[in-house]
């Protein structure tokens, strides 16, 4: 019975005629009372998650959010879809939040978005304490983890709900986090023996290519007029003042290109992310500030101008590319003065060595992955414990000749020189001793005395190190103490000294600039589809009307669904992907009038 009613809300409320990943498996869980943590893929659905069970139950759901825009276009999203939701945030004003409050008391309101410090403060948590609160979601719950890669200090102190709500189920939601962070957040959170969920971290639809930097506005501007002339994207860089120099350069180059940062004015910000969310052209070029919860579908690339901090970041920003599930690029640049500018950056905060020892081994490992010869997919599934296929068919180590070398013999000799040290020394002591170093530590611990001294002297630390981490990653060696990074041999390793196989290095030279060709740009297949232009056009004019992003009225999946169906009653549109009653009620009698002219 409980089932079939889900289903029945899933498809009545939001459209949707099946659930994803391990969808159903969480709302069951949390209804059941039970707390869990759910680790889904950007536009995996996690939402559904929680806003089917505030449907379902009684009570009313909380929604920790990060993000005070995230939380308006959640409301704005679920009000399209004939759901009573509301927020409350710093940005409210007196009557505003009072309004707020009322709605609440009223009984009308199914969920309250909120922001982590707003819910830990003394006046809202004695407000909820006297409303019947079903479930407590925790939206981005990577941020509770200090192992995580955008933690918040706000976030840590979430767990202390668990006191003042002991009966309320916990549904920590979050797109990255490897089994170290998946075991912090439910500790963090005082969670009692959650369900824990992990659904695959594969992006089929997403290809990803990493180039060396050469000249990188060029590499840029080359790959936009490639790929994705006159389409949607986000461009990522470190600085605030790359942001502003790459956005001015793009549209110097006659791209419809808009910076944004936090440093920016508040109203030239939001400007950024309204003409983000309304336009199907435009490139917003940003810091990470940009980004967290967007639900905009039709974001054709992700660009990164510098190296992610790890590959978590990483695998959440290229993420915001492709939700539709159409073919989309994650492209990336990066050099040298990357590793160098965010090691800096890491020595120079106040974080504890436990945290740095972490965050060191996590640039790495982002490092490795530009490095790697091995298909890209399969080393980001692999980094997050998921067996990938060894050829995915859609990154450019799969799809683009790749130039390599063999480095059998350099990586017998560091693995030797592990082994004969005692596999109890980090990285640097091991290229020390390979390199002949003459440092009181070598000379001290008689390692000038063994065979393997001074065998790489003729080669860089650079070079060294990119065999160590390359070996590190590829699971022939491993860390076997955090504290001190000591390094260790794995029964795979005996493969590589027995000559029983060979070990491949990448090698690296200045990217090629690409022909400007469209043959194989990813364009929609009903790019030139007068019915799409004109269903388009249509949601283009409603979401203009009431001042919200396109999107929120129906996704380009749906539209392009109703090409392919071509509904001509509004029995038949709700058989449209993304139309429940509430969107079937408001606009089909316009979409099917612009359809029925189309069949004639």
């Amino acid at each position: 019975m409980q089932e079939t009613k889900l289903h029945s809300l899933l498809k009545t409320t939001f459209g949707h005629s099946s659930f994803r990943f391990d969808q159903l498996d969480i709302i069951k869980t949390v209804l059941d009372g039970n707390d869990a943590l759910a680790v889904m893929p950007t536009g995996g659905g996690k939402s559904i998650c929680y806003q089917l069970p505030a449907l379902f139950s009684e009570g009313i759901t909380l929604v920790v959010s990060p993000l005070i825009s995230l939380m308006t276009d959640q409301v704005v999203n679920l009000k399209e879809d004939g759901i009573e939701a509301c927020f409350l945030n710093s940005m409210q004003n007196i009557k505003q939040r009072q309004q707020a409050e009322e709605s609440i008391l009223s009984g009308k309101v199914k969920l309250v978005y909120v922001s982590p410090e707003g819910l830990l403060s003394g006046s809202l948590v004695h407000f909820f304490r006297e409303i019947d609160i079903s479930l407590i979601a925790i939206d981005e719950a990577h941020c509770v983890s200090q192992w995580g890669h955008e933690f918040r200090r706000d976030y840590s102190r979430l767990g202390e709900l668990k006191h003042t709500f002991p009966d309320t189920p916990f549904l920590g939601l979050t797109a990255t986090a490897d089994s170290k962070t998946r075991d912090d957040i439910v500790k963090q959170l005082h969670m009692s023996a959650p369900k824990i969920f992990v659904s695959s971290f594969d992006r089929p639809n997403i290809k990803y290519s990493i180039h060396e930097r050469t000249n990188e506005i060029k590499q840029l501007d080359d790959f936009i007029e490639a790929n994705h002339k006159n389409q949607t994207g986000i461009v990522y860089c470190m600085s605030r003042r790359k942001v502003e120099k790459t956005a001015a350069d793009l549209t110097a180059l006659g791209h419809n290109a808009v910076p944004y940062h936090a440093g920016l004015a508040t109203k030239t910000r939001q400007e950024a992310q309204d003409a983000f969310n309304k336009q199907d052209n435009i490139v917003i070029v940003a810091t990470i500030a940009f980004g967290m919860g967007i639900d905009k579908p039709n974001v054709r690339f992700v660009a990164h101008l510098d190296l992610p901090k790890s590959i978590e970041s990483y695998y959440q920003e290229t993420g915001r590319a492709g939700r539709d599930g159409k073919p989309s690029n994650a492209w990336m640049i990066y050099g040298l003065q990357d590793v160098i500018k965010l090691s800096r950056m890491l020595e120079t905060t106040d974080a504890s060595e436990a945290y740095k020892k972490v965050a060191r081994h996590k640039l790495n490992a982002m490092l490795s992955l530009c490095e790697t010869t091995v298909c890209r997919r399969e080393y980001l599934l692999n980094y997050f414990e998921e067996q990938g296929k060894a050829q995915c068919g859609n990154c450019d180590t799969c799809l683009e000749p790749l130039e390599t070398w063999d480095a059998t013999i350099d990586a017998q000799k560091v693995l030797s020189t592990i082994f004969r040290t005692g596999q109890i020394f980090g990285a640097g002591h091991i290229v020390d001793v390979l390199r002949g170093s003459k440092n009181a530590k070598i000379l001290g611990k008689g390692h000038d005395k063994l065979s393997v001294y001074g065998l790489g002297k003729d080669k860089s630390k650079n070079h060294w190190n990119i065999v160590l981490r390359q070996l590190l990653n590829m699971h022939y060696i491993f860390i076997t103490n955090w504290d001190y990074g000591n390094l260790a041999l794995t029964e795979k390793s005996r493969e590589i000294l027995k000559n029983q196989t060979t070990f491949h290095m990448r090698k690296f030279m200045a990217q090629a600039s690409p022909k400007k060709r469209r043959s194989n740009a990813i364009t929609s297949t009903h790019g030139r589809d007068s019915l799409f232009e004109s269903l388009r056009d249509l949601r283009f004019f409603i979401a203009t009307e009431k001042k919200v992003p396109s999107f929120v009225i129906f996704s380009d999946k749906s539209l392009h669904d109703m090409c392919h169906l071509m509904p001509k009653n509004k029995a038949e549109f709700l058989m449209v992907n993304g139309v429940g009653e509430s969107k079937c009620d408001n606009y089909s009698e316009d979409f099917l009038e612009v359809i029925a002219e189309h069949q004639t």
